[in-house]
């Protein structure tokens, strides 16, 4: 019995551990054995019973009250918008114009569109859907391999997760009391990095391999520049604006976070219902006075298409609310449980057992920091990004930030350094089976030819090209912290 009130945290962790895997609700688990072992520590004497109140206190304070957490339902509802209203349908379709003469051109356009959907929505699940409608069944009609046409896919899908604005991003920095704005820029270096050497797979794969990433045949391509010029301002200007709106109010000064999120929101909108449709309405007037039409026949073409298009956006906007809401209360759910479980943990005496661990296996803070990375990652094999962070930050945050990597690392850039990190690594946890969520949402819209198994063996080039990035990230640390510190002096 001593021994079991000694290591009551351990058993904790290890009882969270196996309800997560009875497929049970990840919220109920989190909050369940939060409580439930609370009243195992009155029974026991560890704790009084007004202890229990703080956890209520705490769920209020840190998520309920908390500001930093409400760009999350805006940034959510950004995302959906663009979804619904065919602006990535859009950009998808400029992009793979402008490079059809290209060896890989689709899958490039696939990644292309990848790096412009994360840095405008942040939602991964909408992001990796969004693809696999739109390109996966054209990649593979034009007889692209399945393992390069799935892998391309899920990895640009999952760039959301850390590029800007990455609703990850927010938590983690909620949870390390930091600035999201700091973390928003540190996250842009690695972020850009990953995407380019996504692309540079790609082209390897298509000069290396013709047969996995056909070229265009037929007839000569994009002949007529002009309606090239056309095509990539319609699919382009849009989701550039929005980013700019986005990310440039954070940057140079205007808002911030929680503000641009607001902006987001309602750019979205207009850009949706306004901007785009009215850049097909000035282009198709250019058009018609080109070849001369009379006034009735550009009343009957563009005014009706520009009508048309807006008649659709109350809608949109009530589905994109709506969607918005349900994913926002499942995010919110799951903060508030594992608040719970995070503070019982705590309040047993966990975070103390663990630093004594640490203390008494006399680690280096390099063998430290490699270690909790690799546990991470060996976490994202089973869990979702959210549950990882949730349950491993509040734990070992505090013991990392208590290191001192000597030169490496600036004390003040410590805290961001180990975030980005985190980050690219949970990317992973996207993609690894067999619990990969972006795999699961590609298998569940894809055309019926493609296996699970092929999903598997197409990832697996982008997974090893993820731990590049996070070696790269944790040799040289301005990779991440060039950018904030170039900014903030």
């Amino acid at each position: 019995m001593n021994i079991f009130v000694e290591y009551l945290p351990i058993f904790m962790f290890a009882t969270m551990a196996v309800l997560l895997f009875s497929g049970f609700p990840v919220a109920f688990v989190l909050g369940g054995v939060g409580i439930a072992y609370g009243i195992i520590g009155i029974a026991t004497g560890e704790l009084i019973p007004i202890q229990l109140y703080t956890i209520t206190q705490r769920m209020w304070s840190g998520a309920a009250e908390n500001l930093t957490l409400t760009t999350i339902p805006l940034f959510v509802f950004m995302g959906l918008v663009l979804e619904k209203t065919g602006v990535a349908k859009d950009m998808l379709n400029s992009l793979n114009r402008a490079l059809q003469r290209v060896p890989g051109g689709l899958a490039l356009s696939v990644t292309l569109l990848g790096i412009i959907l994360a840095a405008a929505t942040g939602i991964v699940g909408a992001s990796v859907v969004m693809l696999s409608l739109l390109a996966l069944p054209v990649m593979l009609e034009k007889r692209y391999s399945t393992h390069l046409a799935t892998g391309t896919v899920a990895a640009s899908g999952t760039l959301g997760i850390l590029l800007p604005p990455s609703i990850m991003l927010v938590i983690i920095a909620d949870l390390l009391s930091r600035s999201v704005g700091t973390m928003f820029m540190a996250a842009f270096g690695p972020g850009l990095l990953l995407g380019v050497f996504y692309l540079v797979y790609i082209l390897l794969v298509s000069f290396l391999s013709p047969s996995a990433a056909p070229p265009t045949r037929g007839r000569a391509v994009d002949a007529d520049w002009g309606q090239l010029i056309v095509t990539l301002l319609v699919g382009l200007v849009p989701a550039f604006l929005l980013i700019f709106l986005v990310l440039g109010s954070i940057v140079f000064g205007w808002a911030t976070p929680t503000e641009s999120a607001g902006i987001g929101a309602a750019g979205s909108l207009a850009l949706a219902f306004l901007v785009r449709p009215g850049i097909y309405t000035l282009l198709s007037y250019t058009r018609f006075a080109i070849e001369g039409a009379t006034a009735n026949e550009v009343g009957g073409g563009p005014l009706a298409r520009f009508s048309a298009e807006n008649r659709q956006w109350w809608a949109t906007t009530i589905n994109a609310t709506r969607a918005a809401a349900t994913t926002t209360g499942m995010i919110f759910m799951i903060i508030l449980a594992a608040t719970a479980f995070a503070l019982t943990f705590r309040l047993l005496g966990g975070e103390h057992l663990i630093t004594d661990f640490v203390t008494e296996m006399d680690l280096t803070p390099w063998h430290l920091l490699i270690i909790v990375l690799a546990l991470v990652f060996i976490l994202g094999f089973f869990f979702d990004w959210i549950e990882i962070t949730l349950i491993v930050l509040p734990v070992f945050a505090p013991i990392i930030l208590s290191l001192d990597f000597g030169d490496h690392i600036a004390r003040g850039d410590l805290a961001y350094w180990f975030a980005i990190m985190l980050a690219i690594n949970l990317q992973t946890s996207f993609m690894t089976p067999p619990m990969g969520p972006s795999l699961f949402y590609m298998k569940a819209v894809a055309p019926s030819g493609v296996r699970l198994a092929d999903i598997y063996k197409g990832i697996l080039p982008f997974v090893a090209i993820q731990i590049v990035v996070l070696i790269l990230v944790l040799l040289y640390p301005q990779l991440a912290m060039w950018i904030p510190n170039t900014l903030q002096s």
